[in-house]
């Protein structure tokens, strides 16, 4: 491992309901493959070789089950009704780090390399790093009657995935600011609402985020399409 990573760690929410999903399961616990979500993202995160350290953030009636689920070198803790919430209480957890990844359960399929694109950008110097993705259909602005406003022009959009990076102190510093906000959909929001420049580097189709029974129909049949281990 790079040594100027110096204690690079991942945090992983997975407190969400996941209603989109459906189930009575909460999303990161339902199951892929025969495994849950999370276990796909913590063996991700693991397979890249960059962290040093997981941190599962559950909700509170299923904490001895996430620390099942994340094995070693991993420890879990409570999170809150919201995202931003879970990242917090995972932020606090934090215990000389000088990187985080905040990786979403759900996009369980996130190859390795993708983590490690995200992490030599830190280690090179970078506070905030996010995987894109081009947009490939056409984007519509619309207005509070439904009408189309305008449309942007689809080379300057990017759908984002995660592990999103940073330095700790910056999104600490990020989520601090960004205290009273309902809307922040992601961590890197946080950090450009607080000035922080946010690099991007190329993300990966399969880092696809599984929201609807139809996104885990598509992960279930790329799973079932993978080689047998040894072949």
């Amino acid at each position: 491992m790079n040594s100027t990573s110096s204690r690079t760690v991942a945090l992983v929410p997975a407190a969400g309901k996941g209603t989109r999903l459906g189930g009575a399961l909460p999303k990161a616990f339902v199951a892929l493959g025969g495994r849950p979500l999370l276990s796909w993202a913590v063996e991700g995160l693991r397979a890249s070789g960059v962290i040093d350290h997981i941190i599962v953030v559950a909700p509170a009636d299923r904490l001895a089950e996430a620390q099942r689920i994340a094995g070693p070198r991993a420890s879990v803790v409570a999170g809150g009704a919201e995202r931003a919430d879970s990242v917090r209480a995972g932020l606090e957890a934090l215990e000389g780090a000088r990187h985080v990844l905040v990786h979403d359960a759900a996009r369980a399929l996130t190859p390795a390399s993708v983590i490690v694109r995200v992490a030599e950008a830190l280690w090179s110097g970078e506070d905030a790093v996010i995987p894109v993705l081009p947009v490939t259909d056409t984007i519509k602005m619309i207005d509070e009657h439904g009408y189309v406003a305008s449309t942007p022009a689809r080379s300057a959009l990017r759908a984002v995935q995660t592990p999103q990076g940073f330095s700790v102190a910056v999104l600490r510093a990020a989520h601090d600011a960004a205290l009273a906000a309902a809307d922040l959909t992601d961590d890197a929001m946080a950090c450009e609402r607080h000035g922080v420049p946010v690099r991007t580097v190329p993300g990966d189709p399969l880092a696809f985020k599984i929201t609807t029974p139809l996104d885990l129909r598509l992960a279930e049949a790329l799973v079932a399409a993978r080689p047998a281990p040894g072949m």
